[in-house]
């Protein structure tokens, strides 16, 4: 520390030997500075303070239904972004800059200038804004503000409103791509169940549920050919024990009578009668029945040729006895009951047969059926959540134009300025002389450092590195001190006198600017 606080000592020592150089240089850098301050142009600040207010009673009613940006952030990005270089080419074109700038370097040049110069300032939450421009034509300071004044109302409005329409626009493009989406997403749906109608099932069941269903026909009909393959049986085993009379034929042999066929015959037509009551005439058990019957007549023609020929003509009818007759006839219903029901179990056995054959297409019908089914729910989905979207933008965009972003109101209009707001020679002046003080020090230890010497024995030492014996010391006489004195009081007066020079010019200046 002790050698520190030394070398501070050795170097003001030598920046002392050259205290006039700085003094002087202090003076004259003083008064450069103070001619260049006085010679700077005087500029006038217009200004005009704006209020947004943010508050609207549709806000709070709308919620939910239309879409509410934040307003605060839109207005503090929108006095942030208002000076651009648009803006300010608006802005020249409003003011009558444009009428100085013939030239494009003078345009590109009045543009940068205005960027710079022009400042929104604000005063956090309470949406306060304040414009203001400078410039040597006070006049022209107001035509600049007011300008920025017009832009930044039209701009929160006009804004707005564009943000609106491009996102409507966007929606009803959306939609109608959607819609053409939507629709052949529905015919991919439709020609899948057109395709594949049979495994799916007329009424859309699945095809397992057909499966069962045919199954399940299957087994009922089955059911009832045991049945009436057992009631035959019985009325067979009847029969056994009763026996037809014949009586003589009276009639011609288109009359003639078997009651063995003409029984069966009649219980087939009764039969096919009720079938196409509830099937059309290519169901399966409509064509069994009407074969059947065809057989039957067949050979009832072939037993009358029969008799005829072995000379039974005389016999054209089998008169029985009633039982035996009666029994004849159930005998005949029951063979046609179960030639109907097996072909009713054989058309059933060929569906499931052909049923089960095509099961290993049905988990890729079903995959596929999934995802089509998939794909229409998120088009569908994403449509209508599409449509609800366009209302909300068209009853924001109505928000937006009953109440806009916010109502400027204009607090304190562009000012007319008649005192110079820069530069602030008051202030300038004296950190000029502080400055231009600042200077003559440094001069003063550059010419220390460029021209050093030496104060005492012990920095010559320290520098050379040489053993010093001794010192001469030098001993001044009366005038030599006084020469010195009066040196020191002069520079101090000198001194002195640098701090009131700017003080004074300080007073003066402020009094001619009253």
């Amino acid at each position: 520390m002790e050698e520190i606080i030394s070398k501070v000592i050795s170097i003001l020592q030598g920046m002392w030997r050259y205290r006039w150089w700085g003094l002087l240089t202090a003076w004259i850098v003083a008064i450069a500075a103070s001619v260049v301050i006085y010679k700077m142009p005087d500029k006038y600040e217009s200004t005009a303070r704006v209020y947004v207010d943010t508050q609207s009673v549709l806000r709070p009613l709308m919620s939910g239904l239309a879409v509410q940006p934040n307003v605060n952030q839109q207005i503090a990005i929108l006095s942030r972004t208002l000076i651009s270089r648009p803006n300010v080419e608006k802005l020249i074109t409003m003011a009558d800059l444009d009428l100085k700038a013939q030239t494009p370097e003078a345009r590109e040049a009045l543009i940068a200038s205005l960027s710079k110069d022009l400042k929104i300032r604000t005063t956090g939450r309470d949406n306060f804004f304040t414009l203001a421009f400078q410039d040597q034509d006070p006049a022209l300071a107001q035509r600049v503000v007011q300008a920025l004044l017009s832009l930044f109302v039209e701009s929160g409005l006009v804004g707005k409103r564009q943000d609106t329409d491009a996102a409507r626009r966007f929606i009803e493009e959306q939609i109608a791509n959607y819609e053409v989406r939507l629709a052949e997403a529905e015919n991919r749906v439709k020609e899948f169940r057109l395709r594949n109608m049979s495994l799916l099932g007329d009424d859309g069941s699945d095809f397992v549920t057909q499966i069962a269903s045919t199954s399940q026909q299957l087994a009922q009909a089955r059911l009832e050919l045991r049945e009436a393959e057992t009631s035959r049986g019985v009325l067979q085993r009847q029969l056994v024990g009763e026996e037809p009379v014949l009586l003589p034929q009276v009639d011609s042999n288109a009359s003639v009578s078997i009651p063995v066929i003409d029984g069966r015959l009649d219980a087939q037509r009764k039969s096919l009668d009720a079938l196409l009551l509830r099937y059309t005439d290519s169901h399966p058990d409509v064509v069994s029945t009407r074969r059947l019957i065809e057989a039957l007549e067949k050979e009832k023609q072939a037993e009358i040729e029969r008799m005829a020929a072995s000379g039974m003509g005389q016999f054209g009818s089998i008169d029985s006895n009633p039982v035996y007759q009666q029994m004849k006839l159930a005998h005949a219903d029951a063979e046609a009951r179960v030639a109907s029901l097996q072909a009713r179990v054989t058309e059933y056995e060929r569906r499931l047969a052909g049923l089960r054959e095509r099961s290993e297409l049905v988990p890729k019908l079903e995959a596929e059926r999934a995802q089509l089914n998939r794909d229409y729910a998120v088009q569908k989905s994403n449509y209508d959540q599409l449509v609800t979207r366009r209302e909300s933008a068209t009853m924001s965009a109505e928000l937006s134009a009953q109440s806009g972003v916010g109502d400027f109101r204009v607090i304190d209009p562009p000012s007319l300025p008649t005192k110079p707001s820069a530069p602030d020679r008051i202030l300038l002046f004296p950190l000029a002389g502080v400055a231009a003080l600042g200077v003559g020090v440094a001069l003063t230890f550059l010419l220390a450092q460029l021209r050093p010497a030496f104060v005492d024995g012990r920095s010559l030492r320290e520098i050379t590195g040489l053993p010093v014996l001794g010192t001469v010391s030098f001993l001044s006489d009366s005038a030599a001190v006084r020469s010195r004195r009066i040196g020191l009081a002069m520079f101090s007066m000198i001194f002195i006198m640098y701090f009131a020079a700017l003080g004074a010019s300080s007073l003066a200046l402020q009094f001619l600017q009253r």
